[in-house]
């Protein structure tokens, strides 16, 4: 399989979808944010100055996904139709897991959107709470699902997460 967004001289372009049928196009994503069990604390009791670490993080996060093409220079500007971010909090890994849901229909996938919408929110939780915890490892930034398109259906395997 050769790279998209190389052209027949070897340099970058942008891959032209005008050809392409659109159809709904579905991606989740996730991210890891792993701190101190303090931290993880004053997450969850909301007592931190910046404000409301994950409320902050999501806005973040859905704002980064709408934003992808302006990030990454080869990214299609995409119209979605819904950009969803979650979170989990894991006590015994003292983390803050991150979940994005990107969806649209059209004529490119909305991976790029998924994955920078769960870095972007992952980013954030760490400058909310960098003035308590500056050792905090952002880690395991990951495609799990992308649904549509001419690949079809990706699920990532448990083990690769």
């Amino acid at each position: 399989m050769s790279l998209t967004h190389i052209d027949s001289q070897g340099h970058a372009s942008m891959v032209d979808v005008s050809e392409k049928p659109a159809s709904v196009r579905e991606a989740r994503a996730f991210a890891r944010v792993l701190m101190k069990p303090g931290t993880l604390e004053q997450i969850k009791a909301n007592s931190l100055k910046k404000g409301d670490v994950l409320a902050v993080a999501r806005i973040a996060g859905i704002q980064a996904a709408k934003k992808c093409a302006d990030l990454i220079p080869l990214c299609h500007p995409l119209a979605l139709s819904k950009v969803a971010v979650d979170f989990v909090i894991d006590d015994q890994q003292s983390a803050v897991e991150v979940t994005s849901y990107c969806k649209l229909t059209g004529q490119t996938g909305v991976e790029m959107e998924a994955l920078t919408a769960a870095s972007i929110a992952a980013l954030t939780i760490y400058d909310m709470c960098k003035a308590v915890d500056m050792e905090m490892v952002i880690e395991q930034v990951c495609l799990l699902e992308k649904l549509g398109g001419r690949r079809g259906h990706y699920v990532r395997e448990e083990s690769n997460q």
